[in-house]
């Protein structure tokens, strides 16, 4: 059988667990598409699988690829696909049992896209799991509508700075927490306010929203409260809002976590199309240096998205 390369784990702990190693070539199934992956992005979810603290991933399920979402071409399909040919390049959101650090992923049709023209491999690999996550954040749970207010922590990061864009193009009004080195950037992405965070307090000098959109936790989410309208909504990824709190404030409290959803990729495709959405890259790795990818991910100051480079 033909071999390619893949970084997997064996065992959790630090980034050094991280192998690159030969293994077999997957074969797709009848509902699955053979994608030679050109690139991978790096996300959180991959250091903290990575350390053991991904409750979605246990001891049984090693060793594992690791890497959530990728960009690539079709290098096969199965007997049962017609949605897509050798040679269609396409970007997804992968589900917690396939992975994108490897040369070859078989995947699951239902879960791929058709790349945005525009783009190339790396930076539609950007966007699947960070992209979807901004989107279902603002929308599928946060019900933002055109001319209400929201306001995103954490707008220069992966995840931020999609949700900027996003709200801006489904008319929303948007401020954003940053840090200094972010602010330019904010701007740029479309931010109708753009709050340093080291020198400001947001209560103190921003008007009641319908939205937040908490990327950050802790205090910064507990003190979100105080800003929103009666009847608004905070939306966290970092675990569910204090329901008192909410309840106190009149407002809802949703924490989630991001799923693939094939069509909100391809709407997320449509804007990047229209020129209204753009993916801001950190620094590019090789997949030999995923460990050094992570690394920066986990423990640097990071804007936009990190990302491997596979082909």
């Amino acid at each position: 059988m033909p071999s390619m390369r893949a970084v997997r784990i064996h065992e959790f702990g630090s980034e050094n667990v991280l192998r690159l190693e030969r293994v077999e070539r997957p074969e797709p199934g009848g509902h699955e598409v053979l994608i030679k992956v050109m690139a991978a992005s790096v996300n959180p979810v991959d250091w903290k699988t990575r350390k053991g603290e991904y409750a979605m991933v246990g001891e049984d399920d090693l060793p594992l690829t690791l890497g959530r979402d990728l960009a690539g071409e079709v290098a096969a399909v199965g007997n049962r696909v017609s949605e897509f040919k050798v040679g269609d390049r396409i970007f997804a959101m992968l589900d917690a049992k396939h992975g994108g650090y490897e040369e070859f992923a078989s995947i699951p049709v239902s879960q791929l896209v058709g790349m945005p023209a525009g783009l190339s491999f790396d930076e539609a690999a950007a966007v699947p799991l960070a992209g979807m996550t901004a989107w279902q954040g603002l929308f599928q749970n946060g019900n933002l509508k055109a001319g209400q207010r929201v306001l995103i922590h954490g707008g220069g990061g992966g995840v931020g700075h999609f949700a900027i864009q996003f709200a801006k193009a489904k008319g929303a009004w948007v401020a954003t927490t940053v840090s200094p080195a972010d602010a330019s950037l904010a701007k740029e992405l479309g931010a109708d306010q753009v709050i340093d965070y080291h020198s400001e307090r947001f209560e103190e000098v921003i008007d009641p929203v319908d939205l937040v959109l908490d990327l950050i936790g802790g205090e910064t989410q507990d003190r979100s409260f105080a800003i929103l309208k009666e009847g608004g909504v905070i939306v966290s990824t970092l675990g569910e809002p204090d329901k008192a709190a909410a309840e106190r404030s009149k407002v809802r409290a949703v924490g989630f976590m991001v799923n693939p959803n094939a069509r909100q990729l391809a709407e997320i495709g449509e804007l990047i199309d229209q020129g209204k959405v753009n993916v801001v890259l950190h620094k590019v790795f090789p997949l030999e240096d995923a460990a050094a990818a992570q690394r920066a991910l986990e423990q640097e100051h990071v804007q936009g998205k990190i990302v491997l480079r596979v082909a």
